[in-house]
């Protein structure tokens, strides 16, 4: 099973989160070959972190969530919230593998936060910039609600625009780039 988690910085947490940087590292290097994605979350400008993607396939919820709430920058408090979702790789690929690279261009975490029908299952047409995406589902896989995407785009505007339009209750666009130590 594949899972997105998204912590999200407390503020003023930018020295705690810098002390703990090789604890964090060590930590997902434990889980290097189930991760499919990775990587801060930024404010513009990309100088401050302000949260952590992890895409990570795991056997099962609570293996998610012990891999979620045991991760060292949690357990000191640097992260203030965690969405945690069963998510479905459409692209079938880590971000390791986008044709891309890791090189230029601005980088963006799209979250479309479900409401109603499903929206977006498959990837839009020409998504040569597409790093990861799928959607977010409930816990047993039955229920959409919402999709997340790693993209590399334009600016935050071109990113937004690879949902479509209204058929969220909010959506949110991150600076994101990647992560780890690859």
């Amino acid at each position: 099973m594949e899972f997105f988690c998204y912590h999200r910085d407390r503020p003023r947490s930018a020295a705690l989160r810098a002390e703990l940087t090789e604890e964090h590292w060590s930590y997902m290097d434990r889980y290097d070959a189930e991760l499919i994605a990775r990587g801060p979350t930024l404010a513009p400008g990309g100088e401050t972190a302000t949260g952590s993607v992890h895409i990570v396939e795991l056997p099962d919820p609570a293996a998610a969530r012990a891999f979620a709430f045991d991760e060292p920058n949690y357990q000191a408090g640097v992260y203030r919230d965690v969405l945690l979702r069963r998510w479905r790789n459409v692209l079938g690929r880590t971000m390791w593998e986008f044709p891309g690279g890791r090189g230029s261009g601005n980088r963006y975490l799209v979250l479309g936060l479900g409401s109603g029908q499903a929206a977006d299952l498959d990837p839009p047409a020409g998504g040569d910039d597409l790093i990861a995406y799928g959607p977010l589902l409930s816990d047993d896989g039955a229920s959409w609600l919402g999709t997340a995407a790693l993209v590399r785009a334009a600016g935050p505007d071109a990113a937004r625009a690879l949902l479509t339009a209204g058929r969220y209750a909010d959506v949110e666009v991150h600076d994101w780039d990647f992560g780890g130590r690859r």
